[in-house]
């Protein structure tokens, strides 16, 4: 299963985008943010990587001065793939 994630350092930032993307249609997750992600704040939004050009066309209308990346996720069974995009 592949998936993608926008990391904040910021919960506060995480939920609004979130929020931002539910409120635009795109469905959304908050997810414990993976340890291979770096420093972030814990959580991140969890997002179909099929909708990643509108997510990050949509990290451009807004400033998120807590944002840290996109990561692209890969679950092999138990183990966890970390990418950044």
């Amino acid at each position: 299963m592949q998936y993608g994630i926008c990391v904040f350092r910021s919960r506060n930032e995480t939920l609004l985008f979130s929020n931002f993307l539910r409120n635009n249609g795109i469905a959304t997750a908050i997810v414990n943010t993976p340890k291979e992600a770096g420093q972030a704040c814990g959580i991140s939004v969890k997002f179909n990587l099929a909708n990643l050009s509108i997510v990050k066309s949509m990290l451009a209308l807004r400033k998120y001065p807590s944002f840290a990346g996109i990561y692209k996720i890969t679950n092999m069974g138990l183990r966890t793939s970390c990418e950044r995009l």
